[in-house]
């Protein structure tokens, strides 16, 4: 299933082959219609195509100062590079690459339904078939990204958008990583930290399956199975390992649970000598087609309402700011490479 995604083409980058991207574009190339989101160094506009077919992109903009400031060039660089190697229904794919005078930019796939985050929160709880279907696009994206050698290491609701069609995507990969070992960088959202991060012992792409043990029970639940005021408790109840599980969970979400939040790493689902059939051939999962849910041929239960392709009722509203720009090239040996 996964290998058919697997497409070596282009400039190849620590192992991993990049897409051939456009970079010729410009930003007049686009129509800017509003912002979808912000950061410390850049903010995610949704733009329009002038020419061709007039779609509607999700424009990434890196501020160069800002990147080089907060020290993330190497960070940034990554990113870019990952999203140029990538390619599966499940993740917010990058159409192209492109930078001026003053800003990097990432052209990518606009995902209209807006955030999972902002669904589980006005419904509550997902009831488990529901749950159980999302759970299964991300297992999908994860056996992608790791036979590629990616770990992921951000999944949370905040990180999951909606396509027009209810299906989901996962965006966001600053903190994804080609690992072929171990890592050791501490990062994530506390919530979903598997322990051996916490703990500093390194670790490797069983991290990701821990985390989507959290986020299917946080999907079924409406609350992560680990929170509290401040990070160090939260720190400190990951690594006592103590989940109670909701009287309405049923026995068998209840072992797939206790099987991917596992502090031992070497009983974790996942990441065993079964990789990742160990989580699909689950008797939780024994209703879900997996071919179907890859070609995209299931009925989701919930399809987001919009008005049309450029609809951004899902999304936050945001102060609009002036794209930054200066006559003069800076920094340009840091991001030769971009």
């Amino acid at each position: 299933m996964v290998a058919g995604y697997l497409k070596d083409s282009g400039a190849k980058f620590k192992g991993l082959y990049l897409k051939r991207t456009p970079n010729t574009q410009r930003l007049t190339d686009y129509s800017m219609v509003r912002t979808l989101g912000t950061g410390s160094f850049g903010r995610v506009l949704l733009v329009k195509e002038k020419a061709g077919g007039s779609q509607f992109m999700a424009l990434k903009i890196l501020e160069k100062k800002k990147v080089v400031k907060l020290k993330q060039v190497e960070h940034t660089l990554n990113e870019k590079n990952i999203l140029a190697a990538i390619d599966f229904p499940f993740l917010v794919n990058m159409v192209g690459s492109f930078k001026d005078n003053s800003n990097l930019y990432m052209v990518l796939e606009f995902a209209p339904g807006g955030e999972l985050f902002s669904h589980l929160r006005r419904a509550g709880r997902f009831p488990e078939k529901r749950t159980q279907f999302y759970a299964g696009q991300i297992v999908l994206a994860l056996e992608y990204l790791h036979s590629l050698k990616i770990i992921y290491r951000d999944l949370k609701p905040e990180n999951l958008l909606f396509d027009d069609r209810g299906y989901l995507k996962i965006t966001d990969f600053g903190f994804a990583k080609y690992v072929e070992g171990r890592t050791w960088t501490l990062c994530g959202t506390p919530e979903y930290l598997a322990p051996e991060i916490i703990l500093s012992k390194g670790y490797t792409k069983a991290v990701d399956w821990w985390a989507i043990g959290v986020l299917i029970f946080e999907m079924a639940a409406g609350y992560p199975p680990f929170y509290a005021e401040r990070p160090l408790q939260i720190y400190e109840k990951i690594v006592a390992g103590k989940v109670k599980y909701p009287m309405h969970f049923t026995r068998e979400l209840r072992e797939l649970l206790r099987n991917l939040l596992q502090g031992d790493i070497t009983r974790r689902f996942g990441d065993l000598v079964n990789g990742v059939n160990d989580v699909k051939d689950d008797k939780w999962f024994e209703n879900t087609n997996w071919v179907a849910l890859f070609y995209q041929t299931e009925k989701p239960e919930f399809v987001p309402a919009l008005k049309g392709p450029g609809d951004t009722t899902h999304y936050d509203q945001y102060d609009e700011e002036p794209i930054p720009q200066t006559a003069t090239e800076q920094f340009p040996a840091e991001f030769d490479s971009f």
